[in-house]
Formats: structure tokens, sequence, C-alpha cells
């Protein structure tokens, strides 16, 4: 059964994104009463044709949210000499964000200008983890969308090759903790990655080690099949674990047998406090679940935008 939780989180105010908007749960009851179904709907059309949705649509709202906070920034194109954040180099592999579009369409025919694109963001994000099998929650609503988008500040993001004290110290300056850290973590428990993100780990680590010694042996083999060493496949790469259209703990458990895809995936057991939580986890669907949602909203509420735009990919 979908374990539905649900959790108020006070609105954190932090120097590097701008909070002047409160969100709440109930925002859209009277402006637009079918905004979540409506959404809801497209997320569930564009799944039934393309598993990789979910997965695609969770990390849209996460990389939207580390830069300038949640305001649908990732979505605008690129004009004039402006290059926007889905043209940089994290973002590049970016996609279904037609089913934003779709939604914001459906949503404009009913209640034209009112519901933002970061709100649905941060909705098809929850329809994508429970549609997974992973927890539902209430998401606070009432985000603005913002009007600035560059590429250069996607270097803002947390890289595969962190480690753990580079990612714990671009969580904190978003206000996020070591605990949101391995909760949000776990989305990696859904998806694929290209090779680019773990090729590090497999040839020429360093001055000793041809391979990362934090690897399983075999893992590290059956990767090394997959990305060959000067590969020029750029779709070649492999899903994030197994069960890669399952939101589950599997994540946390190969963490712990050295099949981390990521070498920040495997930075996790870098530090007691953050070991602890990968065993909390890994030990413990039901306490990752309620962990992911309490992150998840946390990171939410990062707010940033100044408008409600009428088509998701430009400014008013």
């Amino acid at each position: 059964m979908t374990l539905i939780v649900v959790f108020l989180s006070s609105i954190l105010i932090f120097s590097v994104f701008s909070t002047g908007n409160s969100l709440s749960l109930n925002y859209y009851d009277k402006t637009c009463p079918h905004a979540e179904s409506i959404i809801t709907n497209a997320v569930k059309t564009a799944t039934s044709k393309d598993k990789t949705v979910p997965a695609a649509l969770l990390r849209l709202h996460f990389h939207d949210c580390f830069v300038r906070g949640c305001d649908a920034s990732v979505l605008l194109y690129s004009k004039g000499n402006n290059k926007a954040e889905k043209d940089g180099p994290p973002n590049v592999s970016l996609h279904a964000l037609y089913v934003i579009d779709n939604a914001k369409k459906e949503l404009e025919t009913w209640c034209p200008g009112v519901v933002s694109c970061a709100d649905i963001l941060a909705l098809a994000a929850r329809d994508a983890v429970a549609l997974s099998g992973g927890p539902s929650w209430n998401v606070p609503k009432g985000r603005k969308d913002g009007r600035t988008s560059k590429a250069s500040e996607t270097v803002q993001l947390p890289a595969p090759t962190f480690t753990i004290s580079q990612l714990q110290k671009t969580f904190s300056q978003r206000g996020l903790s070591t605990d949101d850290l391995v909760a949000l973590s776990g989305g990696h428990t859904i998806g694929f990655s290209h090779c680019s993100s773990f090729q590090n780990r497999l040839h020429n680590f360093n001055a000793t080690h041809d391979i990362d010694p934090m690897i399983n042996p075999s893992f590290a083999a059956s990767l090394r099949g997959v990305c060959p060493k000067n590969s020029k496949s750029k779709n070649a790469g492999t899903t994030m674990d197994p069960s890669s259209t399952t939101f589950d703990n599997t994540y946390y458990k190969l963490i712990l047998q050295g099949k981390g895809l990521f070498s920040s995936d495997q930075a996790l057991l870098s530090t007691p406090k953050s070991k602890e939580l990968v065993l909390k986890f890994a030990s413990s669907r039901e306490a990752f679940t309620e962990a992911f949602v309490n992150s998840i909203i946390k990171m939410g509420s990062l707010t940033g935008g100044q408008e409600v735009r009428k088509d998701c990919r430009v400014v008013n």
C-alpha cells in the first residue's frame, strides 16, 4: 500500500534564495481545484508510454531546486546570447520536459495564468515517485516561476564525482542537512546513468589504482564491459540499480556492497553519521520513504520566482 506521508515544514529562509512566497497545501483549492489531477494524468499518460519518465521528472525537480530555488528556471529556453540552465553540462541529458508542457497546456485551458510551472514540477515529481511504487505526500504549493536562467550556474549542482565534504557543503548552502543529503540521494533508486558520470572510477582512477578501490571488483568488471576505455558511444550506460523503475531502498543495500554507481553514492559511507543513515535506510524501506518525503518537501520549499508563466519555456 502506498505510504501517505503528510509533512508540514516551515518555509526555510536562506541567503542564497529569496523566499517571498509562503507555500500552502490548499493554494489552488479555489482558483484551480483540478490542478493536481490534471498534472497526475499527464504524468500517468507519459509513464504508460515510457517507463523512464518518472526518474526524469524527479531529476528535473531536483536540478531545478538546486539552482535559484524551485522556480522552473530549468525549463527555460536559451535566448540570444544567454545560454539557459537546461543547456548547461549537467543538464543536457535531462528529458521528459514535454510532460510538464502537456500538463501546463491543459491547466491553461481550465485555469489560465494560475498554476506555476515550478508547482507543476514539484507535483510531477511527487506523482513520479508514487507511480514507481514509492510514497505519496501532500505537496505545499504557491511557488512562482523565475525570469532568469543561466547555464553557468549549473556548476552549483552536486556532481557524481563529489566527496562527502563537497556534498555536505552544497546541501548546507541550501539549508539541507546530512540527513537530507542521504535521504535525497535515495532518488538514485530509479533511473539510468550515462558512462560519463562514473567512467572516472573505472579507468585511470588515480596514480595508485586503475579502478576505484571502493568499488566491488565484479561490479567494476561488468561496468567496464558497458563503458570501455575511450568509448565514443554517447548513449552507453547502465541503470542506477537493478530495480530501476521501482522506488525502493535497494540503492542503500548496493552501497553497502560496494555497488554504488557514482563516487558520490559510495561517499555516503565516508562519515559515521552518513554511514549510519545508509545502514538505517538499507534495513528499513519505511524509514527511508519517511525521511525522503520530509527532505523533498524541505528542498521543495526553496522558492525563488516572481511570476506565473503562461508557457513554461519562456518568460512572460
